[in-house]
């Protein structure tokens, strides 16, 4: 484990070595974008872990509204966002709010994490019924949403940014097969019904004591993560071998990092990179990573273009919600327990 991570060495990094890749070929369908684009991805998640996009074709009312959506939710008196807090794991899941320093990341590999995160969110999972058989059943990770009832347009438009950002994960999907040698279409199955979160944060200015964060140092525990841009910066990341680095703000566009269930599934091709927030300025931040991880049974064994004689499987085969259970377990102090294939 590295040394402490202290806030002047953060205020010292660069943003140089930080890849941009230029969507707008491959979203219009122009012969070769394809190869290109996967070739660049390819490039960025075996080096870096982390890329920026732009040219995606993303809405800029839907980018910029969620932020907007997003501070409309933390400015709620205390008492009306307490309504939905989530539970934690304790029989109502992980879906609505939760306080600022209500837990901290223990799985760090890269920082000894022993302060609580000075961030509050607001969690949103698929959108399901009540009379979902799933819901119904009690499945883990099949919770209802929790909307706040005194904010009048927040549901609808935080669910069509859901919408979107799956689509646009969708859209994705071909780029990392190709960057794999896989056939184009090879993800689709395994995102039918995908495990997706949305993570609508606020760091507020903030006083950090030694060893405190916005967001501790840690890789993340999903495939990949799609993170708008905003006005306040914040995310520093350290790819393998390398000190922390910026990442540079590009008005419009999206950083998008692989996880810890890329790095097992290609069997440590693929990257998933330690990354941490300060909110350095004196303002308000807001961020609002959208999660995208394949069904939760979906097993994720090494793939067949990720192993050899030479360099056989890593990682035992593991299914998203049996890591999720290891990981929120570890980090929130919840119960859960796995379920029964």
């Amino acid at each position: 484990m590295s040394a402490a991570i202290t806030l002047d060495m953060l205020r010292g990094a660069g943003s140089e070595e930080f890849p941009v890749v230029d969507l707008a070929a491959y979203i219009a369908g122009a012969d070769g974008a394809l190869k290109a684009t996967a070739q660049q991805f390819r490039d960025a998640l075996e080096t870096v872990g982390f890329l920026i996009v732009v040219g995606h074709g993303v809405a800029a009312e839907l980018r910029d509204g969620i932020v907007a959506e997003t501070a409309r939710f933390h400015a709620l008196p205390m008492a009306e966002k307490l309504t939905v807090a989530t539970g934690r794991g304790q029989g109502s899941g992980f879906t609505g709010y939760l306080p600022s320093g209500a837990y901290w990341v223990k799985t760090s590999q890269v920082n000894d994490n022993d302060q609580p995160d000075l961030n509050e969110a607001f969690l949103v999972d698929r959108e399901r019924a009540a009379d979902d058989p799933e819901v119904l059943a009690g499945k883990l990770f099949r919770e209802l949403n929790k909307w706040p009832a005194e904010l009048p347009g927040f549901r609808e438009f935080v669910l069509r940014y859901w919408d979107a950002m799956e689509g646009f994960a969708q859209r994705l999907l071909p780029l990392f097969a190709t960057a794999l040698d896989l056939p184009v279409d090879y993800f689709a199955p395994a995102f039918a019904d995908a495990q997706c979160v949305l993570r609508l944060t606020h760091y507020p200015p903030s006083t950090y004591g030694a060893n405190q964060f916005g967001l501790a140092p840690h890789t993340d525990a999903n495939v990949f993560t799609i993170l708008p841009q905003t006005e306040v910066e914040g995310l520093y990341i350290r790819p393998h071998g390398k000190g922390w680095i910026k990442a540079p703000r590009i008005p419009g566009s999206f950083v998008i990092n692989s996880g810890d269930m890329l790095k097992r599934w290609t069997n440590d091709r693929f990257l998933s990179t330690e990354h941490l927030a300060f909110n350095l300025p004196d303002r308000h931040r807001y961020s609002t990573p959208f999660f995208y991880t394949p069904h939760i049974d979906w097993p994720i064994a090494c793939l067949p273009t990720c192993r050899s004689a030479a360099n056989p499987p890593k990682y035992p085969p593991i299914t998203y919600g049996e890591y999720r259970v290891w990981w929120l377990n570890t980090n929130y102090g919840a119960k859960l327990k796995r379920e029964s294939a």
